[in-house]
């Protein structure tokens, strides 16, 4: 079953799924600056689109090319800089 998420009074949508790799989200952003909360350790992989991402072990801001994966640390807090309306996929640890 696809399971639809909207956050940040929907400038932030996406779709869940789950399929041989695991849980999955698809989504969009629209530009702006968010905060996000991981349970479990995540890859998120820019599709389309610019970003900036500030992860917790960092100290300031890195621009990511649309195609690199970025690995979250579960239970950790990172911060997004949205340049442009930007496409991700987000894979979950399990």
């Amino acid at each position: 079953m696809i399971k639809v998420n909207e956050y940040f009074n929907g400038t932030v949508k996406s779709l869940g799924f789950e399929n041989s790799k695991g849980k999955c989200t698809v989504g969009i952003m629209e530009p702006g600056e968010f905060e996000f909360g991981t349970g479990a350790a995540e890859i998120m992989t820019l599709i389309s689109g610019k970003w900036d991402i500030k992860l917790p072990s960092d100290s300031a801001f890195k621009n990511y090319a649309a195609g690199i994966a970025v690995n979250i640390p579960s239970n950790s807090k990172f911060q997004l800089k949205i340049a442009e309306q930007s496409a991700y996929l987000c894979e979950y640890a399990s």
